[in-house]
């Protein structure tokens, strides 16, 4: 489906719909019936790990927005979120609309150039990308080089930022301040409310990604029970 403009956007909520390994919640069935019923409720879209979900939900809901991404690890390198330019045909083979990667400064499995990445990507495919950022310059970098959606996704996740906690909203305001009026902005990682989610658009985000606070039921019950153990031990 063709990707709507970030004023089309303006305001909406991506619901990221995962689950850990291990977990009964990711099996592709259940992960396409939490899809559909963020989409039934108003979600804009749904980001999904693995061509096998994206698959999935393409299949159960043909007019939805994919942000899809393939989460793979190697030992040369920290980067996960589709790293190489295999886990990005194949993103965009199941059925992606925007293929979300890793667009930090982190050195990547097989010292795979980013700049090359984005440029093939759009050259071979087509494709719509999302860079998920951990700080401002890796934003702007990321959207000079051609990511049309620009995510703090990473804040807090890498070497340089693991001593921050997300949301990032301290990265939004500069972001939107200095990116291209074409350039999506989104806030994603540690929206854990409604009100925490309102704040990010406050701080100028056109879009929210929120996960865990929503589909992450393993978490959520661990958290709630490690609560609830503290209070009664």
């Amino acid at each position: 489906m063709p990707v709507p403009s970030r004023t089309q956007l303006q305001g909406g909520l991506i619901v990221s719909v995962q689950a850990p390994e291990g977990s009964p919640m990711r099996h592709p069935d259940v992960i396409a019936a939490m899809a559909e019923a963020s989409l039934r409720n108003g979600a804009t879209g749904v980001r999904l790990e693995s061509p096998e979900h994206i698959g999935a939900v393409r299949n159960r809901c043909p007019n939805a927005l994919i942000i899809g991404l393939w989460k793979r690890t190697f030992p040369e390198s920290s980067v996960y979120i589709t790293p190489r330019w295999d886990d990005i045909q194949a993103v965009w083979a199941a059925g992606a609309d925007v293929i979300a990667l890793d667009a930090t400064a982190r050195q990547r499995p097989g010292k795979d150039d980013l700049a090359a990445l984005i440029q093939r990507s759009k050259e071979d495919l087509g494709a719509p990308l999302m860079a998920d950022v951990d700080s401002i310059e890796n934003g702007l970098i990321a959207a000079s080089l051609g990511c049309e959606w620009v995510g703090t996704t990473l804040y807090g996740y890498t070497e340089q930022t693991a001593q921050l906690n997300p949301p990032g909203y301290g990265l939004i305001s500069p972001l939107r301040a200095q990116l291209s009026d074409q350039v999506t902005l989104i806030c994603e990682g540690g929206i854990k409310s409604p009100d925490s989610a309102s704040q990010a658009l406050e701080h100028g985000a056109d879009l929210v990604v929120v996960g865990t606070a929503i589909t992450g039921v393993d978490l959520q019950v661990a958290e709630y029970l490690k609560t609830l153990n503290r209070q009664s031990g």
